[in-house]
């Protein structure tokens, strides 16, 4: 007997279609304008790294990594994590390398959010929290942060903690508002959450990306907050290579242990000569100790072509992202005004509105600067003529 599959199938993810980062870059490639839209450097990484991928594939390390990274790897990750904050994790049972930053947060969402926990959101929000949230069984409660400055309004998430609040989740540097938290925030935070059965991922992806003399206080550095949280980080954003996709999670052996179940039936293991490659490559720290002056210099560089234009903006204070604001030149929506930029005048961005929930629009949109300074010059340029 033929049996004939219907059309009923039900989506895990009904409100979610293609990305706006998707959509931009394509509209941006479209029509050949300068894309500033999507999160990824335009430049390359150090050709060493790429050297030392060629020489480990070589030398024949193609096969499967050990499922939570290869050991060089976590060693060298401890080394680092231990200089830069002063804090210590154990390389076999507290570091997990993962295969980007996104597959992290969501085994992490995955290992302490069952259906019917609440899990609090700061919005705007990058676009995959919700996402892992919803295909856990848990309930997304945003905490809304407006401009100018995007700070937390810790009243606001007090009121919002319940009985059912299992996971919290924090982004610093802050995508796509560029904010960095305080050492405030963070002793704000582990009051909240201080005898609760609370846990936290922490996105810290861009946590080399600093301005203004600014210092990233990740909450592992808080000794309350680092015994309940994953904390989340990218090589990508780091080193140039968003393509590669390797990122990785420090949290206790505890939550490790819990993390690296469904790590392992995600993706089991990162590639493996790129895994190598970084081990080697931690050990020469002048990279990321750099990434604050490169980076400022490309944002000061941005926002100085915008300088005598009618957009109205905040230096961001980390991240590779600048929002800037259009309230005084238009009221059309920030999407739309993001598309017609983009077909008139040939300057792809983001459309802020996208990462709150009920579609927030004030009005702002997100420009990436991580680009080559003749193209960030270019597009202020074309910017300004508004």
């Amino acid at each position: 007997m033929n049996t004939t599959l219907g059309t009923s199938l039900v989506s895990k993810l009904p409100n979610v279609g293609t990305t706006i980062f998707t959509v931009m870059s394509k509209l941006a490639a479209d029509t050949g304008a300068i894309n500033l839209s999507q999160g990824f450097p335009g430049f390359d990484c150090s050709p060493e790294l790429v050297s030392l991928v060629d020489r480990y594939m070589r030398k024949g390390a193609n096969q499967y990594a050990p499922m939570a990274g290869v050991p060089a790897l976590r060693e060298a990750l401890a080394q680092k994590t231990l200089a830069h904050y002063n804090v210590g994790y154990d390389s076999e049972t507290e570091i997990t390398i993962t295969s980007g930053a996104t597959e992290a947060i969501f085994a992490a969402v995955t290992a302490v959010v069952r259906p019917g926990d609440e899990v609090l959101v700061f919005e705007p929000a990058y676009d995959s929290y919700v996402p892992a949230i919803e295909l856990n069984g848990g309930i997304p409660v945003y905490v809304t942060l407006t401009p100018p400055d995007y700070s937390v309004d810790w009243q606001a998430v007090s009121e919002k903690i319940t009985d059912k609040t299992r996971l919290i989740l924090v982004n610093t540097p802050h995508n796509p508002t560029g904010r960095v938290w305080t050492t405030d925030d963070l002793s704000q935070l582990a009051g909240l959450v201080r005898d609760k059965d609370i846990w936290i991922v922490s996105d810290e992806v861009y946590e080399y990306i600093l301005f203004d003399g600014r210092t990233h206080h990740s909450l592992m550095t808080h000794p309350e907050l680092r015994e309940r949280t994953f904390v989340v980080g990218s090589f990508g954003k780091t080193y140039h290579i968003t393509g590669w996709k390797v990122g990785y999670c420090l949290a206790p052996a505890d939550l490790t242990v819990e993390f690296r179940k469904i790590h392992q039936y995600l993706t089991f293991s990162t590639v493996t000569p790129i895994q190598y490659a970084l081990a080697d490559y931690l050990q020469q720290p002048d990279h990321y100790t750099q990434l604050p002056d490169f980076y400022q210099r490309k944002r000061d560089l941005f926002l100085a072509g915008l300088a005598q234009s009618r957009f109205q903006f905040k230096p961001a204070e980390g991240s590779f992202f600048q929002t800037v604001s259009y309230a005084t030149i238009t009221d059309e929506p920030d999407y739309d005004l993001a598309v017609r930029l983009t077909r008139e005048i040939g300057v792809a961005s983001i459309p802020v509105s996208v990462f709150y929930n009920q579609k927030n629009d004030y009005k702002i949109l997100r420009f990436c600067f991580a680009k080559e300074d003749a193209v960030l010059e270019e597009a202020a340029e074309r910017l300004s003529q508004l």
